[in-house]
Protein backbone atom coordinates (compact mmCIF):
# COMPACT_ATOMS: atom_id res chain seq x y z
CA UNK A 1 0.00 0.00 0.00
CA UNK A 2 3.05 2.47 0.89
CA UNK A 3 4.39 1.58 -3.15
CA UNK A 4 1.06 2.57 -4.30
CA UNK A 5 0.43 5.66 -2.35
CA UNK A 6 4.13 6.56 -3.45
CA UNK A 7 3.72 5.74 -6.56
CA UNK A 8 0.83 7.99 -7.01
CA UNK A 9 2.91 11.25 -5.05
CA UNK A 10 5.33 10.75 -7.66
CA UNK A 11 2.52 11.35 -10.66
CA UNK A 12 0.93 14.19 -8.56
CA UNK A 13 3.74 16.31 -7.86
CA UNK A 14 4.60 17.37 -11.83
CA UNK A 15 0.49 17.90 -12.41
CA UNK A 16 0.88 20.38 -9.61
CA UNK A 17 4.55 21.75 -10.75
CA UNK A 18 3.04 22.47 -14.56
CA UNK A 19 -0.70 23.64 -13.31
CA UNK A 20 1.17 26.88 -11.85
CA UNK A 21 3.38 27.65 -14.91
CA UNK A 22 -0.21 27.39 -16.82
CA UNK A 23 -2.42 29.45 -13.62
CA UNK A 24 0.52 31.93 -13.76
CA UNK A 25 0.84 32.27 -17.62
CA UNK A 26 -2.93 32.16 -18.27
CA UNK A 27 -3.95 35.17 -15.26
CA UNK A 28 -0.83 37.30 -15.91
CA UNK A 29 -1.75 37.51 -19.88
CA UNK A 30 -5.51 38.52 -18.99
CA UNK A 31 -5.93 41.53 -17.05
CA UNK A 32 -3.46 44.57 -15.72
CA UNK A 33 -2.99 44.91 -12.28
CA UNK A 34 -2.49 48.76 -12.56
CA UNK A 35 -6.13 49.33 -15.11
CA UNK A 36 -7.84 50.47 -12.36
CA UNK A 37 -4.55 52.85 -11.61
CA UNK A 38 -4.67 54.11 -15.15
CA UNK A 39 -8.02 54.78 -15.47
CA UNK A 40 -8.08 57.24 -12.19
CA UNK A 41 -9.43 60.78 -13.27
CA UNK A 42 -7.46 62.62 -13.22
CA UNK A 43 -4.57 60.58 -13.82
CA UNK A 44 -1.56 59.91 -11.29
CA UNK A 45 1.50 61.40 -11.96
CA UNK A 46 4.13 58.90 -14.55
CA UNK A 47 6.17 58.15 -10.88
CA UNK A 48 3.32 56.99 -9.25
CA UNK A 49 2.81 54.35 -12.43
CA UNK A 50 6.19 53.52 -12.53
CA UNK A 51 7.08 52.58 -8.74
CA UNK A 52 3.56 50.46 -8.48
CA UNK A 53 5.06 48.88 -11.69
CA UNK A 54 8.21 48.06 -9.75
CA UNK A 55 6.69 46.93 -6.73
CA UNK A 56 4.08 44.31 -8.65
CA UNK A 57 7.09 42.79 -10.40
CA UNK A 58 5.79 43.71 -14.09
CA UNK A 59 8.72 45.62 -15.44
CA UNK A 60 10.62 41.85 -15.26
CA UNK A 61 9.82 39.46 -18.23
CA UNK A 62 7.44 36.66 -18.01
CA UNK A 63 9.27 33.90 -16.95
CA UNK A 64 11.66 35.82 -14.42
CA UNK A 65 8.38 37.06 -12.51
CA UNK A 66 7.39 33.25 -12.51
CA UNK A 67 10.67 31.71 -11.26
CA UNK A 68 10.08 34.53 -8.52
CA UNK A 69 6.47 33.91 -7.57
CA UNK A 70 6.89 30.06 -7.50
CA UNK A 71 10.24 30.28 -5.66
CA UNK A 72 8.58 33.00 -3.28
CA UNK A 73 5.83 30.64 -2.41
CA UNK A 74 8.32 28.41 -0.67
CA UNK A 75 9.08 31.24 1.78
CA UNK A 76 5.20 31.78 2.35
CA UNK A 77 5.41 34.71 -0.08
CA UNK A 78 2.41 34.73 -2.55
CA UNK A 79 3.13 38.15 -4.39
CA UNK A 80 2.61 41.84 -4.33
CA UNK A 81 -1.27 42.47 -4.28
CA UNK A 82 -2.84 45.38 -5.86
CA UNK A 83 -3.96 46.31 -2.56
CA UNK A 84 -0.38 47.19 -0.61
CA UNK A 85 -2.04 46.72 2.34
CA UNK A 86 -2.71 43.13 2.14
CA UNK A 87 -0.65 40.06 2.79
CA UNK A 88 -2.34 37.43 0.15
CA UNK A 89 -0.91 34.36 2.25
CA UNK A 90 -2.30 35.00 5.10
CA UNK A 91 -5.64 36.01 3.42
CA UNK A 92 -6.21 33.79 1.15
CA UNK A 93 -5.55 30.78 3.74
CA UNK A 94 -7.59 32.60 6.02
CA UNK A 95 -10.30 32.50 3.62
CA UNK A 96 -10.03 28.99 2.28
CA UNK A 97 -10.20 27.59 6.23
CA UNK A 98 -13.55 29.35 5.96
CA UNK A 99 -14.99 27.96 2.31
CA UNK A 100 -13.01 24.02 3.67
CA UNK A 101 -15.78 24.13 6.40
CA UNK A 102 -18.46 24.51 3.87
CA UNK A 103 -17.30 22.34 1.21
CA UNK A 104 -16.31 19.51 3.61
CA UNK A 105 -19.21 19.40 5.58
CA UNK A 106 -21.61 19.98 2.27
CA UNK A 107 -19.74 16.45 0.43
CA UNK A 108 -20.00 14.18 4.03
CA UNK A 109 -23.78 15.20 3.67
CA UNK A 110 -24.24 14.95 0.09
CA UNK A 111 -22.09 11.63 0.09
CA UNK A 112 -24.25 10.20 2.79
CA UNK A 113 -27.27 10.83 0.94
CA UNK A 114 -26.15 9.78 -2.34
CA UNK A 115 -24.62 6.33 -1.17
CA UNK A 116 -27.87 5.40 1.23
CA UNK A 117 -30.57 6.95 -1.66
CA UNK A 118 -28.49 5.33 -4.29
CA UNK A 119 -28.75 2.07 -2.90
CA UNK A 120 -31.90 1.81 -1.23
CA UNK A 121 -33.06 2.68 -5.34
CA UNK A 122 -31.05 -0.08 -7.13
CA UNK A 123 -32.38 -2.46 -4.20
CA UNK A 124 -35.98 -1.62 -4.42
CA UNK A 125 -35.71 -0.77 -8.28
CA UNK A 126 -39.21 0.41 -10.28
CA UNK A 127 -40.56 1.01 -6.23
CA UNK A 128 -42.64 4.20 -5.15
CA UNK A 129 -39.59 4.70 -2.96
CA UNK A 130 -37.17 4.65 -6.26
CA UNK A 131 -39.46 6.55 -8.65
CA UNK A 132 -39.71 9.22 -5.61
CA UNK A 133 -36.14 9.33 -4.93
CA UNK A 134 -35.64 9.55 -9.11
CA UNK A 135 -38.03 12.83 -8.86
CA UNK A 136 -36.40 14.83 -6.23
CA UNK A 137 -32.20 13.48 -8.13
CA UNK A 138 -33.43 14.87 -11.55
CA UNK A 139 -35.38 18.18 -9.96
CA UNK A 140 -31.84 19.29 -8.06
CA UNK A 141 -30.20 18.19 -10.98
CA UNK A 142 -31.88 20.81 -12.88
CA UNK A 143 -31.70 23.65 -10.27
CA UNK A 144 -28.63 26.14 -10.76
CA UNK A 145 -26.53 26.69 -7.57
CA UNK A 146 -27.25 30.35 -7.39
CA UNK A 147 -30.91 30.00 -7.91
CA UNK A 148 -31.22 27.22 -5.20
CA UNK A 149 -29.00 29.32 -3.01
CA UNK A 150 -31.37 31.98 -3.33
CA UNK A 151 -34.25 30.12 -2.78
CA UNK A 152 -32.84 29.00 0.65
CA UNK A 153 -32.53 32.36 1.97
CA UNK A 154 -35.95 33.83 1.01
CA UNK A 155 -37.13 30.68 2.51
CA UNK A 156 -35.23 31.41 5.61
CA UNK A 157 -35.61 34.75 5.58
CA UNK A 158 -40.04 34.43 5.15
CA UNK A 159 -40.07 31.40 8.21
CA UNK A 160 -37.77 34.29 10.48
CA UNK A 161 -40.33 36.69 9.73
CA UNK A 162 -43.29 34.92 9.92
CA UNK A 163 -41.81 33.07 13.37
CA UNK A 164 -40.56 36.54 14.72
CA UNK A 165 -37.62 35.53 15.61
CA UNK A 166 -33.72 34.26 14.27
CA UNK A 167 -34.52 30.52 13.85
CA UNK A 168 -31.91 30.57 10.23
CA UNK A 169 -29.33 32.72 9.97
CA UNK A 170 -29.42 34.21 6.27
CA UNK A 171 -25.91 36.61 6.10
CA UNK A 172 -22.70 35.90 7.07
CA UNK A 173 -20.64 32.72 8.26
CA UNK A 174 -21.26 34.02 11.66
CA UNK A 175 -22.39 36.51 14.00
CA UNK A 176 -19.87 39.52 14.96
CA UNK A 177 -20.44 38.83 19.08
CA UNK A 178 -21.54 35.71 20.25
CA UNK A 179 -22.40 36.16 24.24
CA UNK A 180 -20.77 32.84 26.02
CA UNK A 181 -17.58 30.67 25.42
CA UNK A 182 -16.78 28.15 23.28
CA UNK A 183 -20.02 26.42 22.50
CA UNK A 184 -22.17 29.07 21.95
CA UNK A 185 -19.60 30.07 19.77
CA UNK A 186 -19.59 26.93 17.58
CA UNK A 187 -23.56 26.43 17.47
CA UNK A 188 -23.34 30.14 15.93
CA UNK A 189 -20.89 28.97 13.54
CA UNK A 190 -23.11 25.90 12.53
CA UNK A 191 -26.07 27.91 12.50
CA UNK A 192 -24.94 29.81 9.84
CA UNK A 193 -24.07 26.93 7.65
CA UNK A 194 -27.11 24.96 7.39
CA UNK A 195 -28.30 27.16 4.21
CA UNK A 196 -25.21 27.58 2.49
CA UNK A 197 -24.46 23.72 3.10
CA UNK A 198 -28.17 22.58 2.26
CA UNK A 199 -27.66 24.38 -1.30
CA UNK A 200 -24.01 22.85 -1.90
CA UNK A 201 -24.90 19.39 -0.79
CA UNK A 202 -28.24 19.42 -2.67
CA UNK A 203 -26.68 20.03 -6.09
CA UNK A 204 -23.73 17.09 -5.57
CA UNK A 205 -26.26 14.40 -4.08
CA UNK A 206 -28.56 14.65 -7.07
CA UNK A 207 -25.48 13.45 -9.61
CA UNK A 208 -23.67 11.27 -7.11
CA UNK A 209 -27.29 9.55 -5.86
CA UNK A 210 -28.10 8.98 -9.92
CA UNK A 211 -24.42 7.30 -10.15
CA UNK A 212 -24.54 5.38 -7.50
CA UNK A 213 -27.57 4.13 -7.95
CA UNK A 214 -26.42 2.51 -11.91
CA UNK A 215 -23.26 1.59 -10.48
CA UNK A 216 -25.33 -0.53 -7.60
CA UNK A 217 -27.55 -2.16 -10.12
CA UNK A 218 -24.54 -3.05 -12.10
CA UNK A 219 -22.86 -4.34 -9.55
CA UNK A 220 -26.34 -6.73 -8.55
CA UNK A 221 -26.52 -8.00 -11.72
CA UNK A 222 -23.00 -9.47 -11.92
CA UNK A 223 -21.38 -13.11 -11.28
CA UNK A 224 -19.71 -12.62 -8.52
CA UNK A 225 -23.20 -11.43 -6.55
CA UNK A 226 -25.49 -14.05 -7.88
CA UNK A 227 -22.15 -16.40 -6.66
CA UNK A 228 -22.59 -15.03 -3.28
CA UNK A 229 -25.86 -15.26 -3.00
CA UNK A 230 -25.81 -19.07 -4.06
CA UNK A 231 -23.29 -20.38 -2.19
CA UNK A 232 -26.00 -19.53 1.19
CA UNK A 233 -24.52 -15.75 2.38
CA UNK A 234 -27.49 -13.84 3.88
CA UNK A 235 -28.64 -10.76 1.87
CA UNK A 236 -26.73 -7.82 4.38
CA UNK A 237 -23.15 -9.39 3.82
CA UNK A 238 -23.46 -9.58 0.10
CA UNK A 239 -24.70 -5.89 0.21
CA UNK A 240 -22.19 -5.05 3.01
CA UNK A 241 -19.10 -7.10 1.51
CA UNK A 242 -19.48 -7.52 -2.26
CA UNK A 243 -22.69 -5.12 -3.84
CA UNK A 244 -21.55 -2.01 -2.10
CA UNK A 245 -17.94 -1.91 -1.46
CA UNK A 246 -17.75 -2.55 -5.01
CA UNK A 247 -20.42 0.09 -6.27
CA UNK A 248 -18.62 2.49 -4.50
CA UNK A 249 -15.36 2.44 -7.08
CA UNK A 250 -16.98 5.15 -9.53
CA UNK A 251 -18.82 6.82 -7.10
CA UNK A 252 -15.28 8.04 -5.43
CA UNK A 253 -13.73 8.67 -9.23
CA UNK A 254 -16.96 10.99 -9.45
CA UNK A 255 -16.79 12.63 -6.18
CA UNK A 256 -12.92 13.66 -7.33
CA UNK A 257 -13.49 14.65 -9.81
CA UNK A 258 -16.53 16.92 -9.43
CA UNK A 259 -14.61 18.59 -6.54
CA UNK A 260 -13.54 21.73 -8.68
CA UNK A 261 -17.34 22.26 -9.52
CA UNK A 262 -18.21 21.98 -5.96
CA UNK A 263 -15.61 24.70 -5.15
CA UNK A 264 -17.00 26.72 -8.04
CA UNK A 265 -21.10 26.28 -6.31
CA UNK A 266 -18.79 27.46 -2.86
CA UNK A 267 -18.18 30.67 -4.85
CA UNK A 268 -21.87 31.33 -5.98
CA UNK A 269 -23.00 30.68 -2.57
CA UNK A 270 -20.81 32.18 -0.53
CA UNK A 271 -21.64 35.28 -2.66
CA UNK A 272 -25.22 34.63 -2.30
CA UNK A 273 -25.28 34.42 1.80
CA UNK A 274 -22.51 36.91 1.87
CA UNK A 275 -19.52 34.94 3.27
CA UNK A 276 -15.97 36.48 3.40
CA UNK A 277 -14.67 33.30 2.53
CA UNK A 278 -12.20 32.40 -0.73
CA UNK A 279 -15.13 32.78 -2.79
CA UNK A 280 -15.75 36.40 -1.96
CA UNK A 281 -11.88 36.82 -1.99
CA UNK A 282 -11.56 35.51 -5.37
CA UNK A 283 -14.40 38.01 -7.00
CA UNK A 284 -13.25 40.52 -5.28
CA UNK A 285 -9.45 40.14 -6.83
CA UNK A 286 -10.86 39.49 -10.25
CA UNK A 287 -12.60 42.74 -9.94
CA UNK A 288 -9.44 44.54 -9.12
CA UNK A 289 -7.68 43.00 -11.42
CA UNK A 290 -5.19 41.68 -8.71
CA UNK A 291 -3.64 38.43 -10.39
CA UNK A 292 -1.37 37.69 -7.62
CA UNK A 293 -4.64 37.36 -5.81
CA UNK A 294 -6.15 35.36 -7.80
CA UNK A 295 -3.21 32.98 -9.23
CA UNK A 296 -2.61 32.02 -5.25
CA UNK A 297 -6.30 31.18 -5.10
CA UNK A 298 -6.20 29.18 -8.48
CA UNK A 299 -2.88 27.45 -6.84
CA UNK A 300 -4.75 26.38 -3.65
CA UNK A 301 -7.64 25.10 -5.37
CA UNK A 302 -5.42 23.60 -7.78
CA UNK A 303 -3.87 21.65 -5.15
CA UNK A 304 -6.39 21.01 -3.35
CA UNK A 305 -8.04 19.02 -6.40
CA UNK A 306 -5.23 17.18 -6.99
CA UNK A 307 -5.11 15.84 -3.44
CA UNK A 308 -8.24 15.00 -3.49
CA UNK A 309 -7.63 12.98 -6.67
CA UNK A 310 -4.80 11.29 -4.85
CA UNK A 311 -7.26 10.36 -1.73
CA UNK A 312 -9.39 9.04 -4.29
CA UNK A 313 -6.41 6.69 -5.50
CA UNK A 314 -5.47 5.65 -2.02
CA UNK A 315 -9.08 4.51 -1.57
CA UNK A 316 -9.57 2.23 -5.13
CA UNK A 317 -6.74 0.56 -2.84
CA UNK A 318 -8.84 0.22 0.39
CA UNK A 319 -11.83 -1.04 -1.97
CA UNK A 320 -10.64 -3.16 -4.09
CA UNK A 321 -7.09 -4.80 -2.90
CA UNK A 322 -6.37 -6.04 -6.99
CA UNK A 323 -5.79 -2.47 -7.83
CA UNK A 324 -2.64 -1.78 -5.50
CA UNK A 325 -1.28 -5.34 -5.73
CA UNK A 326 -1.37 -4.30 -9.51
Amino acid sequence: MLAFALRRLLVSVPILILSTFVVFVMVSLSANPLSNLITRNPPPPPQTIAAETHRLHLDQPLMERYWNWITGIFRGDFGPSVNSTMDIGSEVISRFGVTFRLIFLAMVIALILAIVVGAVSAVKQYSKLDYTATFFGFLFLSMPAFWLAVLLKQAGININNTVGDQVFYTIGASSIYVQGGFWAHLGDVLGHMILPTISLALISYASWSRFQRGSMLEVLNSDYVRLARAKGLSRGVVMRRHALRNALIPLTTVTALDLASIISGAVVTEKVFQWQGAGTFLLDAIAQSDVYAVEAWLLISAAFVILFNLVADLLYGVLDPRIRHA
